[in-house]
């Protein structure tokens, strides 16, 4: 086991390393392609944070990517300032609402919880469509910047940056928190956990990563609207590929993206007449057959073989 973690290390860096470098000698589509997986990895892993390891499966996320979007679009626009500075606004916005929703709708649990963030994203995107200083229908555009290999690279930082984060919650005191709220809510209360601020606090992290996915996405795109900046079917994905994946794992999330953003962008070039129904097929298969996503299948598939799936099939039945 030593040896096996000592040889992940170099893996993992000679895949960054690889990464990192993808501009210098791959082509204008995969860089386009590498920058929508990256941010939609980071989107992700932001999920996984307050579903993954805190338990409280949020459909609400894609508020917090609209929120950091028209951060940086209202900055930039209306205000003429600098994209980091627009950056900060965003993550500044989505934080506020974070916490002042968090609050009330966290005591919520399980289905309800589910319920009360589902239409988070409708809801700001009829606020926001009727504000004058964020363009109200008409939208914002923003200033161009045809550099695909600088939003690459800041999408690949932030991807590093979120990893790095879970990363830290496996090993930290606020992360044994959010499982333990994870597993047994009345127990961590019981043991000291305060789960309120432990909730509120996963859930403003989680918003914090979205929005700077949403405010470099906005900025790389040059055009920005409520409909796009707010798009529900964005909630869809990222817990798709935080599920298929592995949610409660630090890698998780990112094979799950790579994997389902791949089969997904060759499925809308070559098959358009089933594309539509990829994620659909995806749900039912996360589901029934590995809940626990391909980390869990890696770990027990060479254990249980097949019955590891029939045993998910029998639990997990519809």
């Amino acid at each position: 086991m030593k040896a096996s973690r000592i040889l992940l290390v170099p893996a993992v860096l000679a895949i960054l390393v690889a990464l990192a470098l993808l501009p210098l000698y791959g082509s204008d589509t995969i860089v386009q392609f590498g920058i929508s997986t990256l941010l939609l990895a980071v989107l992700a892993q932001g999920w996984n944070i307050i579903g993954g390891y805190a338990g409280y499966p949020s459909f609400g996320n894609s508020a917090f990517y609209g929120l950091g979007a028209y951060g940086v679009g209202i900055a930039m626009v209306q205000w003429q300032l600098p994209f980091a500075t627009g950056l900060a606004f965003g993550v500044a916005l989505a934080v506020v609402f974070a916490i002042c929703l968090g609050i009330p709708v966290l005591r919520l649990k399980g289905h309800y919880f589910a319920i009360a963030t589902l239409a988070l994203a409708q809801v700001m995107a009829a606020i926001v469509s009727n504000v004058e200083l964020a363009g109200q229908n008409i939208g914002l555009v923003l200033p161009p910047l045809n550099d695909d290999t600088l939003f690459y690279e800041l999408s690949l930082g932030l991807l590093v940056a979120a990893t790095l984060t879970v990363w830290w919650l496996t090993r930290s005191r606020f992360g044994f928190g959010l499982i333990a709220i994870r597993e047994n809510e009345e127990g961590a209360v019981v043991m000291g956990v305060d789960t309120t601020r432990y909730k509120v606090l996963a859930f403003a992290l989680a918003g914090v990563f979205s929005a700077l996915a949403g405010g470099i996405h906005a900025y790389w795109i040059t055009f920005l609207d409520p409909e796009s900046a707010f798009d529900i079917t964005l909630n869809v994905k990222m817990i798709i590929m935080a599920v298929f994946g592995g949610p409660g794992t630090i890698l998780g999330p990112l094979v799950g993206s790579l994997i389902l953003s791949a089969i997904s962008e060759f499925l809308s070039s070559e098959v358009t007449s089933i594309a539509g129904l990829f994620f659909g097929a995806v749900i039912v298969v996360a589901v029934v057959l590995m809940p626990r996503g391909l980390a869990d299948v890696a770990r027990r598939y060479r254990q249980a073989g097949w019955r590891y799936f029939i045993e998910n099939i029998r639990m997990h039945r519809l």
